[in-house]
């Protein structure tokens, strides 16, 4: 492994690490800086594209947030494409006062841009949740609606 390719992968671990701690503590500027400006993010296969779109999701989002978040990143797999490409795939679990949350996967693609590493698309499935938490109050949790269930290699 060469090290540009060393060097692309550390920094998407730290790009995903970063929009995970910027939305754990609320700061949405800071997090929407990580997309580009046409980047989609796409949660259980609805489409929100621009950052304009991204904002509406976090200040739109129903129900109060929990006093405590935190997203935890689990088994990540980084392919880089090329010096300016690259994708991953992973587990995520969200924690809150209560315990256990909510489930899911992180499927994301990302390109380099003025040497910064930057979310072209993310897509966020979540698997499950717990009844009666956050997420399932909010309705995001969308557990058995999927062809394939706890598949890794699918969005």
């Amino acid at each position: 492994m060469e090290h540009w390719e060393l060097a692309a992968r550390e920094s998407v671990r730290d790009l995903i690490a970063h929009y995970n701690l910027a939305g754990d503590r609320g700061w949405l500027d800071d997090m929407l800086t990580l997309f580009t400006p046409d980047a989609t993010l796409t949660i259980d296969g609805t489409d929100h594209v621009g950052q304009d779109a991204i904002r509406a999701v976090f200040t739109k989002a129903k129900g109060p947030r929990p006093e405590l978040i935190r997203h935890h990143v689990a088994t990540l797999k980084i392919d880089v494409a090329d010096a300016d490409h690259a994708s991953s795939r992973c587990y995520f679990q969200v924690l809150t006062m209560r315990g256990l949350d909510h489930w899911g996967r992180y499927s994301d693609r990302f390109v380099r841009r003025d040497a910064r590493w930057l979310f072209s698309h993310r897509s966020v499935r979540v698997d499950g949740a717990t009844p009666g938490g956050w997420a399932a109050m909010r309705g995001s949790a969308s557990a058995g609606r999927h062809e394939q269930p706890g598949r890794h290699d699918v969005p």
